[in-house]
């Protein structure tokens, strides 16, 4: 049973920040295109998203880890 509990958990620790990655990536993408003079603003935005969402994921897998080998 722990070994479900600890496979879905990993799945939507992952799962989380790929989609918001690919979210991000899609509307950039869409901004760009209409857009291309905003190209800076519109990369620094992105690149942040892309860290925040990072950031979510490697927290989510350090608390997991911390809860299942205690």
């Amino acid at each position: 049973m722990q070994r479900w509990t600890l496979a879905l958990i990993l799945i939507l620790a992952t799962l989380g920040p790929s989609l918001i990655i690919a979210i991000v990536g899609y509307a950039s993408i869409k901004a760009l295109a209409r857009n291309p003079s905003a190209a800076p603003k519109i990369q620094t935005a992105m690149i942040l998203a892309f860290i925040f969402a990072a950031a979510i994921a490697v927290l989510a897998l350090l608390i997991l880890f911390q809860i299942f080998t205690s």
